[in-house]
């Protein structure tokens, strides 16, 4: 399927993905996923175990950037590539003699993206940080919890991957877009913090509404509500109820069948805890199959809470072919979202090794047979063919 790679969205677009944590490879997948090509650039000498997750259709050259015959070589690279992806702390990169300054003089053209937790600039700048700490300092951890506990941190999704990945793609696509019109590229401060902060803009917006005029967890939307809330059933499973309108809170009441004229108004706050243990109770006599049937096809706004076992099989995500496999048997998530005329076509193949393609990638960047030689032998760069399985 990879065969309409230059048909996609972002065909014939070169990137090179500096080797990082989180971050940085969900960005270059995304746009690996849209169809550009993208070069990982792994460290060398090998670390003990490669951790990159997301390098489906990426290629992997193995080069030691420390040396200064491997920086020569990533500045070469560079030239040729339309964007650059470098998740280092600030500093790092011009003390390689490989910073924006260097690369943008010999090529404009190119998109030179920093992905880091806390940005280019500021008292942190040089800190080290993890999704938990950008996203503390972003205001936005402090609206997550329940009442009378601690904030605390959905896994690492909202910084790192939200916050970082998705935001610092996006900067990549607007920053192509503007050089269709001015020819030249430009530098990207991807801060995680700042981020995650600009995708709570709504939290910030809404300030006046009175949607958040109460304590962390006691809010419509941050578990204070009942009808926001989610509930154990009889098998130990979980239902997600978000029936915030009157008319769906009206069919959520039916569905448990309860009667809403023995019941307090749906917004008395005073009521929300009782009402809670109420929902509860209810909840806990039937399982998950058996809600689903209730309100499958309701306005009650109630769906199953799936694990990652049961949602690819699940009707509706089948039915949009949401989930992939690729050649491993692997589950993932589709790209997303769906473009009509030229979707991303995800690559099945199995991720890239550590260095599986740094021959191919130099010729293809313009290096001769020689100079690949004899960067071989100096350690300089790395070479790794997967091994045949007897």
């Amino acid at each position: 399927a990879r065969q309409s790679a230059a048909a996609m969205a972002l065909g014939g677009v070169r990137v090179l993905e500096l080797a990082g944590l989180a971050p940085a490879p969900l960005c270059g997948m995304i746009l690996a996923d849209f169809g550009a090509q993208v070069v990982r650039v792994d460290r060398t000498p090998r670390s003990a175990m490669g951790t990159d997750v997301q390098g489906r259709g990426k290629r992997s050259l193995a080069l030691d950037l420390k040396r200064p015959p491997g920086a020569a070589a990533l500045k070469r690279l560079c030239c040729r590539a339309d964007v650059l992806i470098e998740p280092f702390r600030h500093g790092v990169m011009e003390k390689l003699g490989l910073g924006p300054e260097v690369l943008l003089q010999e090529n404009p053209r190119l998109i030179y993206a920093r992905l880091t937790g806390f940005g280019q600039t500021g008292k942190y700048a040089k800190s080290a940080g993890h999704d938990i700490n950008y996203l503390a300092l972003s205001g936005v951890l402090s609206k997550l919890g329940r009442k009378d506990e601690n904030p605390y941190a959905p896994v690492n999704l909202l910084a790192d991957f939200a916050g970082g990945g998705l935001m610092c793609a996006m900067g990549i696509v607007t920053a192509l877009y503007e050089r269709t019109r001015s020819g030249k590229g430009q530098i990207i401060d991807a801060s995680m913090v700042e981020g995650v902060a600009y995708l709570s803009s709504f939290l910030w917006k809404s300030q006046n509404l009175g949607l958040w005029n109460r304590s962390r967890g006691e809010n419509l939307l941050d578990s204070g509500a009942p009808f926001y809330e989610t509930y154990k059933t009889s098998d130990g499973k979980f239902m997600a109820v978000g029936a915030i309108e009157p008319q769906f809170y009206q069919q959520l009441i039916k569905g448990l069948g309860l009667d809403s004229d023995e019941l307090p108004s749906q917004l008395s706050f005073s009521d929300w805890p009782k009402m809670k243990k109420k929902f509860a109770s209810i909840f806990a006599q039937k399982t998950q199959a058996e809600w689903c049937s209730i309100f499958d096809g309701t306005d009650a706004c109630v769906t199953p809470v799936l694990s990652f076992d049961d949602v690819a099989s699940h009707q509706h995500n089948k039915q949009r072919s949401s989930f992939i496999k690729n050649d491993q048997e692997e589950i993932s998530p589709r790209p997303a979202p769906l473009l009509s005329r030229t979707p991303a076509v995800p690559s099945f193949k199995r991720d890239p090794f550590i260095g599986e393609h740094t021959e191919e990638i130099l010729l293809e960047y313009g290096f001769t047979k020689e100079e690949i030689t004899k960067l071989h032998s100096e350690k300089v760069i790395e070479f790794s063919k997967p091994k045949a399985n007897l």
